[in-house]
């Protein structure tokens, strides 16, 4: 049987914008994976964000960025490898805080943005992360792209480690993500984007834009929750999963 946790990316926002239809979203994804303040978010934020994935019984991750309010965490900043397992563990830690506080768990960690792309790719920046995510709680489980040196790192240092794929995003055939810079990054059809992931879980392959085949590992999902349709797709891709015999379930069901 093929299972599949869902994640989205919440709490980018601030005071109370958007947080109504991030509780939408929550009624179809089985992980939320919470901005600590970084890239966005504030502390009412966290807090209420929190509050509603613990109410719909939604897996909590922490989901730290760079220091780049401006950018959304987008825009590459170079950092050591020191000051990598520093901010990690700062905003692991106030995230922490806000669900220890209201009787919760954080059970997983997923970098933001370029933060995420850059440790896909850099072994220093990816074991770095991984011992920042250790030395907190080794039961955390961390998700990074799939195949990336990200999640390689993560199973060195003794982590469950959660290959990630993306339903919107179109793939190179080295197995990275097509730059947001490139017109042709995104998949904004609702069809076309579930047909590529239930191909990921069910083939483990995904079409490449050079016409390659790359073979893929998919754990877990993410859906963006930033887009006009957010909620559209939120509820159409838990629906098609489901009618492709792919079970929903949080990744710690089977990880």
């Amino acid at each position: 049987m093929h299972k599949v946790d869902l994640n989205c990316d919440m709490g980018e926002s601030f005071g109370t914008y958007k947080i109504g239809r991030d509780a939408e979203i929550l009624e179809f994804v089985t992980s939320a994976n919470i901005a600590c303040g970084f890239h966005a978010g504030d502390p009412t934020t966290m807090r209420r964000t929190v509050q509603l994935a613990l109410e719909k019984k939604v897996a909590i991750g922490a989901h730290p960025g760079l220091q780049d309010l401006v950018g959304f965490g987008r825009r590459e900043i170079q950092l050591s490898p020191q000051e990598a397992y520093d901010l990690v563990v700062y905003q692991i830690g106030a995230l922490y805080g806000f669900v220890k506080a209201e009787g919760g768990v954080i059970e997983h960690v997923k970098p933001h943005g370029a933060l995420y792309n850059m440790a896909a790719k850099n072994t220093d920046l990816s074991e770095a992360i991984a011992k920042a995510v250790y030395k907190v709680d080794p039961e955390l489980i961390l998700f990074g792209l799939a195949g990336s040196e990200l999640v390689k790192a993560g199973k060195k240092i003794g982590l469950r480690t959660a290959n990630e794929v993306f339903s919107d995003r179109t793939y190179q055939q080295d197995g990275s993500l097509t730059s947001r810079r490139e017109s042709n990054a995104l998949i904004k059809d609702h069809v076309e984007a579930v047909n590529q992931v239930i191909r990921m879980v069910k083939e483990e392959k995904v079409l490449s834009l050079q016409g390659v085949d790359v073979s893929i590992t998919a754990h877990t999902v993410c859906i963006h929750g930033d887009g006009e349709k957010a909620l559209d797709f939120a509820q159409y891709i838990s629906s098609a999963l489901k009618e492709a015999g792919i079970t929903v379930a949080k990744i710690s069901d089977f990880i």
